[in-house]
């Protein structure tokens, strides 16, 4: 599914820091990496949600970050003017983190960890569970959005 959506889209972008591992595979090829390597059901989960994100505006750019010997294949995480959001595969959910979340919009309540925090806030994808993606569209909208008039301000 996700190569259709990289076939509409066009390979998604990279920025000047987003840098290059030293194999010389792109971000999207990292992260699909990443989702091969994870053959069960939260692979198949990451590889949904991606699809969501891109989807939700044409100019997300897709990177890896945060490598270190604990995670020697880093973050997926998606900007545009900042990161929108940051995902994690854990033992028992696939979480996505938006840096400003609680300055995010969330009509439908998606946001389900990181509750009490000032600065971010998450949604955990169990096994099962489905995401409502046309609220995470508008959330990924909405992070987009505070990014760029955060950009402005600059």
């Amino acid at each position: 599914m996700y190569r259709a959506v990289r076939a509409q889209l066009g390979e998604p972008r990279l920025t000047a820091n987003a840098g290059l591992p030293p194999r010389g595979k792109s971000p999207a090829q990292q992260i699909d990496k990443m989702i091969r390597d994870t053959p069960d059901w939260r692979g198949k989960t990451l590889s949904a949600l991606r699809t969501v994100i891109l989807r939700a505006d044409p100019k997300i750019v897709e990177e890896v970050k945060w490598r270190k010997p604990s995670n020697p294949d880093g973050v997926p995480v998606w900007s545009h003017d900042g990161i929108v959001c940051v995902a994690n595969i854990l033992k028992g959910a696939v979480r996505l983190t938006f840096p400003h979340g609680p300055e995010i919009r969330d009509p439908k309540r998606l946001f389900n960890t990181r509750l009490d925090s000032k600065v971010v806030r998450a949604i955990d994808v169990q096994e099962g569970g489905r995401v409502n993606e046309p609220a995470l569209r508008a959330i990924v909208r909405d992070a987009v959005r505070l990014n760029t008039s955060k950009a402005r301000e600059r």
